[in-house]
């Protein structure tokens, strides 16, 4: 017959349990009303306001195809050239059909409104409520405002036929790696990502080749989706060059892919 541990004598098995039990395993799992934070209620109210800056966003730009997202640095200065490069890209692209779609902020974001606001197609703000708040340029036709990165983060992939990436800092990264990332792991159709000005990005690219392809951490096929191109007009015939064969809007295969982005 088992014999009992005597480690605990005159303890009932239920009491013994409890006093082997680590601090974490005694946590109740339903803990008591008065200890539920009060904000808990205000957590499951945010998930409405996700979904309504979703359905929002999408009814206003639904329309709006087809669209070349710009992306480059908040800090540029009017005076500065990789402000006015982005203006003529823009203006260019606008005149050739395309809606333009910038972050709505100073900078290149600016540059990229501009030039589509004096040309033939919407300029288009996606803003960001930011706790040192980010005023929106006054070139936009259609200005929506944002308070999650991700919801227009969302919005850049989904309503662009390409992506043109200006200079800029860890915000243009970003947005440059999400949209690298999507397209080669194939959750997002193929559009053109174009960075501008070979002299800024000739590092980046250089350590790709010699640290993620060298060490097997991408195939060398991944830098494919990137085309270096210096020249406004370039850049828009290759964003041609790459629907020659297509149209702009997405092929039904690819809508159903972006429903699942």
């Amino acid at each position: 017959m088992r014999r009992e541990s005597n480690r605990y004598p005159g303890k009932s098995r239920e009491t013994r349990i409890e006093n082997n039990m680590t601090a974490k395993e005694k946590i109740p799992i339903s803990a008591p009303s008065s200890t539920v934070p009060r904000f808990n209620a205000r957590e499951s109210w945010r998930i409405f306001g996700i979904m309504a800056e979703f359905v929002e966003a999408t009814e206003r730009l639904n329309a709006i195809r087809p669209a070349v997202s710009i992306f480059g640095s908040a800090r540029t200065p009017p005076d500065h050239m990789y402000y006015m490069l982005t203006e003529r890209i823009s203006r260019l692209l606008s005149d050739a059909g395309f809606a333009v779609i910038s972050g709505g902020g100073p900078g290149i974001m600016e540059a990229a409104n501009k030039g589509a606001y004096f040309g033939k197609s919407p300029s288009i703000g996606l803003n960001i409520q930011l706790p040192l708040e980010q005023a929106a340029n006054p070139y936009q036709d259609i200005s929506q405002t944002f308070q999650h990165f991700f919801a227009r983060k969302f919005m850049f992939v989904k309503f662009a036929s390409a992506y043109v990436v200006l200079p800029g800092g860890f915000g243009t990264l970003d947005e440059l790696m999400e949209a690298m990332t999507l397209i080669q792991t194939g959750k997002s159709r193929n559009i053109p990502i174009i960075l501008v000005h070979e002299p800024f990005w000739r590092g980046l690219l250089d350590w790709f080749r010699d640290r993620l392809i060298a060490e097997r951490m991408i195939n060398p096929a991944d830098l494919d989706l990137i085309q270096l191109i210096d020249k406004p007009e370039d850049v828009v015939e290759a964003i041609f060059k790459h629907y020659e064969t297509r149209g702009f809007l997405p092929l039904p295969e690819e809508h159903e892919l972006m429903l699942n982005l």
